[in-house]
């Protein structure tokens, strides 16, 4: 139990618990990008098959929790991919999610932000997408590209309108204070927050972009500046270094997940939500006793129709 201002304050006792997994990002401030494994651990094993039929069997267990969730109606689920270009968060969401009802599920891809978003606080435009209550929302990127593409580009926040005055060296602790308020905030309303870093190589990536070269059917992919932003590597590592030891929590855990295997990294994914959604004790809702208690006439009624 905390203080603020002498007076003690209550926590929550239905806040989400992180999943463990090595692939968890502590909350004590320990973590290392440099340390954090790009690639499966030796042991596992080493055809893809395996783990394309592991993540064949993760959608089906998903695809009867995301039911069971939308019928339980009194959580919503976040899930924020981040990472750099070509780490594969795209085709992670597509894969995982691919035999989850779209009723009950929410994707929202957060590019440049627009003029209209720019006259907001950088939570605004993530605010307004945030899931309802029976929904698995998707973000790709986030709020999160505003203490890591900014932070490496501060010149962008010359756009943003901020008060004159501001200090900039404050800027961010100041946003990951936000971030880590906003995140606790939802937690205790309901929202079960997982954020995923799909930790690839820079090596595999500049791979990956030959590839999409390579290949005319991902040209369309391949954009120059994503390649510029490689000069910047060293800069980003200590920026997702500082975002996830800052925000990573029990209640909004960061998962550092090996990207340079896409299969392994799918199903990696794949089970973590699933083994959260298993954590929820979620059940069916039963109707009220006096709803209850007129199924057997109507019942009667509707059997009598078809005589």
């Amino acid at each position: 139990m905390g203080k603020d201002n002498g007076k003690p304050q209550v926590e929550a006792k239905n806040l989400f618990k992180a999943i463990d997994s090595p692939y968890l990002v502590p909350a004590d401030g320990s973590f290392k990008p440099a340390k954090a494994p790009t690639r499966p651990p030796k042991d596992a094993p080493d055809k893809k098959v395996v783990w394309k039929d592991e993540l064949a069997r993760l959608i089906g267990k998903l695809d009867e929790l995301q039911q069971l969730f939308y019928a339980y109606d009194h959580r919503a689920m976040l899930l924020i991919f981040q990472a750099m270009d070509a780490a594969g968060k795209d085709s992670t969401i597509r894969a995982v999610l691919s035999g989850v009802n779209p009723a009950g599920c929410q994707v929202y891809s957060f590019k440049q932000p627009s003029k209209e978003e720019l006259e907001h606080d950088f939570l605004w435009r993530t605010n307004v997408r945030l899931p309802e209550r029976g929904r698995i929302g998707v973000f790709n990127r986030s709020y999160y590209e505003e203490v890591l593409i900014t932070k490496v580009h501060p010149e962008l926040l010359l756009q943003q309108n901020l008060p004159q005055g501001l200090d900039e060296g404050e800027i961010w602790a100041q946003r990951y204070a936000s971030i880590r308020d906003q995140e606790k905030h939802l937690a205790r309303n309901g929202t079960v927050i997982l954020k995923f870093w799909l930790n690839v190589s820079r090596e595999e990536q500049r791979q990956r972009f030959l590839k999409r070269l390579e290949e005319p059917e991902k040209n369309w992919k391949f954009d120059t500046s994503d390649v510029a932003e490689r000069a910047y590597w060293k800069d980003y590592m200590r920026a997702y270094e500082d975002a996830l030891n800052e925000t990573s929590r029990p209640w909004a855990p960061w998962y550092a997940i090996p990207a340079d295997d896409k299969p392994f990294m799918r199903a990696t994914v794949a089970d973590l939500i699933v083994r959260t959604l298993e954590s929820l004790e979620l059940k069916y809702p039963k109707p009220a006793k006096a709803e209850r208690d007129k199924f057997a006439a109507i019942k009667a009624q509707l059997e009598a129709e078809g005589g």
